[in-house]
């Protein structure tokens, strides 16, 4: 892996060590989410799956409820975390959870811990994206 700046190699750390407590029976693929949020602090979420598998909860989702039980409003960045090569990225529906506290500029690095991290933005993940400014928000 490519070095990461002191601030990503945090978040890498906690996307980690919270990947390391998922729940993956089914899948075995666990994932793990870490969200710098706007209060400065960090969040972290990792999937939990379920054997009724509509109802499992991925990484990113379960960051973000952290982030706003724990007083964070916004994602500053977020970082994503699973195994192999290939970086992880969220799938459509976590990219659209994260888009209702995110911009369109938040950054967002994915990465399967045996490769190189993906630096993208929610913008590039999620094109001419729905958000909650179109309800009046």
């Amino acid at each position: 892996m490519v070095q990461l700046s002191s601030d990503d190699q945090t978040l890498f750390d906690a996307a980690e060590a919270v990947r390391a407590k998922a729940y993956a029976p089914y899948s075995g693929f666990s994932v793990g989410a870490a969200i710098l949020a706007d209060d400065g602090k960090i969040y972290a979420g990792c999937n939990v799956e379920n054997a009724a598998y509509p109802v499992g909860n991925c990484a990113e989702p379960s960051a973000i409820a952290a982030m706003l039980a724990g007083g964070g409003k916004r994602i500053e960045k977020i970082f994503v975390t699973g195994p192999g090569a290939s970086p992880v990225t969220p799938c459509g529906g976590c990219r659209q959870r994260i888009r209702e506290f995110a911009s369109a500029e938040t950054p967002i690095i994915c990465l399967g811990v045996e490769g190189e991290p993906l630096h993208t933005t929610l913008g590039e993940l999620l094109p001419h994206s729905f958000g909650p400014e179109f309800l009046g928000r």
